[in-house]
């Protein structure tokens, strides 16, 4: 049996389920938290989701198929858990999800949190003015390192189409910033 084989057989036994799930939480909490921070853009805001998306991976672990990669599993519940909280948020405010990352981004200065400088801003600014997928894509390939095979399993779409959204918003990022 390989690791990941391994590890979710002990997930799927009750006896062994808690220290499996332990395990788990210790190896990707930290991945997951940035991978999401970058979405959400706030800490508390990511701290939440992240909760919510161990809570989500717990609950469904015993319908993990072992089709893909476990990471691959939990960064796609995550990237969802990220992607509806900005829905909920913008539906609540009355605005469009572009509008209230842009909201957000004026808030980042002030976040004892952000660490950035005033590239990082500018960066995030960037990001916010892009449609979701070439936002989400840019994210998984520029700061998470992922192949673009990797981000079509998480995505559930087509490498080349990947390549494309990516392509788009280094465009538009890079115009975005000569403006600047």
């Amino acid at each position: 049996m390989t690791e990941q084989e391994l590890l979710i057989a002990a997930l799927q036994d009750s006896q062994t389920r808690d220290a499996a799930f332990a395990h788990l939480v210790k190896n990707y909490k930290q991945r997951l938290y940035w991978h999401i921070r970058r979405l959400v853009l706030g800490h508390d805001d990511a701290d939440d989701v992240l909760q919510e998306t161990f809570i989500k991976i717990f609950k469904n672990i015993g319908n993990f198929r072992g089709d893909s990669q476990i990471f691959t599993w939990m960064y796609r519940i995550a990237t969802h858990q990220a992607i509806d909280f900005l829905n909920k948020q913008a539906r609540r405010k009355g605005l469009d999800n572009g509008s209230m990352l842009e909201d957000k981004i004026e808030l980042l200065e002030s976040d004892v949190y952000f660490d950035g400088d005033a590239a990082a801003l500018k960066l995030q600014q960037a990001l916010a003015k892009l449609p979701e997928k070439q936002r989400l894509v840019f994210n998984m390939k520029y700061f998470d390192n992922l192949k673009f095979k990797e981000i079509a399993r998480i995505l559930d779409c087509s490498e080349g189409g990947l390549k494309a959204s990516y392509h788009h918003a280094v465009k538009k990022i890079k115009l975005f910033l000569d403006e600047k």
